[in-house]
């Protein structure tokens, strides 16, 4: 509720800043002003907002014992992806003239993947359900094309993001091309990238103070039985602003030990400059190692010596 991805990053540029005696100043002073996000008199938001969120009052609890699929706890594993391979699945993931972005085609393979990997591990259950979110970041879409208010929220310390996603059949989605998949991710993602969305996700928390809201895709898999996971995007990390004096992060990735039964991937630019991805992932043990064997020219184990063979 404090802060999404966007404000650590500014938080790390402005900590490398004021370490480098060269630099007492930081670039861009945080701002604070909730007064941003003043929700509507009388509020007004799609019912959609109501398949996503949930007052955390009335979400449901994780089962337990746990279902068949999520019987292991989740684990953490960094992967490289190459960017000949993004930009492969890019191909694929596009159709029709229409060309989809590399975290599209990533999350609509990786969907797969985990659809594939779970109707491996329960053989024969029938009607599991793979949900997939993505996290989209609100400020440019606040912003509406307003260059003033564009330099305001590029400057606010909080949370602006939010996580519309889409549930499939595990058959449908091991069945369909990489592309059919893609447009799949692409149409719930256009949920979340209005404006009317962020000013209604607003007004959805506004009317249910003061209990805090929760993504639906974290709070358990209520009559749907399947796998659940979230795909960021580190993207946009200042690899080249954080240097505290002694030069450049050559690695950087996140940790995500929520405690809950969704994984969390998080995919972010090698420091190489090649293309690559550094991939972290929070996922079902069975569902990586099942990955590592099913995609192993994709999902390339990170380790020490990956700067010294991919430059």
């Amino acid at each position: 509720r404090i802060a999404d991805a966007y404000s650590a990053n500014m938080f790390l540029v402005s900590w490398a800043e004021i370490a480098q005696s060269n630099k007492p100043i930081i670039s861009i002073q945080p701002s604070f002003a909730r007064s941003l996000f003043i929700p509507r008199n009388p509020p007004s938001f799609h019912s959609s907002l109501h398949d996503l969120y949930v007052s955390i009052s009335a979400s449901p609890r994780p089962s337990d014992p746990k279902p068949e699929f999520q019987s292991e706890p989740l684990i953490n594993r960094i992967y490289y992806v190459t960017g000949e391979n993004l930009n492969l699945m890019q191909k694929l993931a596009s159709s029709n003239g229409v060309k989809r972005t590399k975290l599209e085609s990533f999350s609509a393979f990786l969907w797969k993947m985990v659809a594939e990997a779970a109707a491996a591990k329960v053989k024969g259950k029938k009607n599991l359900v793979a949900k997939m979110g993505v996290v989209v970041d609100g400020r440019k879409m606040l912003c509406n094309g307003d260059k003033n208010k564009e330099a305001i929220m590029g400057s606010y310390f909080g949370n602006v993001v939010s996580i519309p996603y889409g549930g499939k059949p595990v058959e449908e989605l091991m069945e369909k091309p990489l592309s059919w998949v893609a447009e799949k991710v692409h149409e719930f993602l256009e949920i979340g990238l209005t404006e009317e969305h962020f000013l209604g996700l607003v007004d959805w928390v506004e009317v249910h103070r003061p209990a805090p809201g929760l993504s639906r895709i974290y709070c358990g898999h209520g009559k749907e039985e399947g796998p659940s996971f979230v795909v960021s995007s580190g993207q946009r990390f200042p690899e080249s602003k954080v240097d505290f004096g002694w030069g450049k992060p050559v690695f950087a990735s996140y940790h995500f030990p929520w405690g809950g039964d969704s994984g969390y991937v998080m995919p972010m630019p090698s420091s190489t400059g090649n293309g690559d991805w550094l991939v972290y992932m929070h996922l079902l043990e069975a569902h990586l190692n099942f990955m590592e064997v099913r995609a192993p020219q994709i999902f390339w184990p990170f380790s020490r010596d990956y700067h010294f063979n991919r430059h």
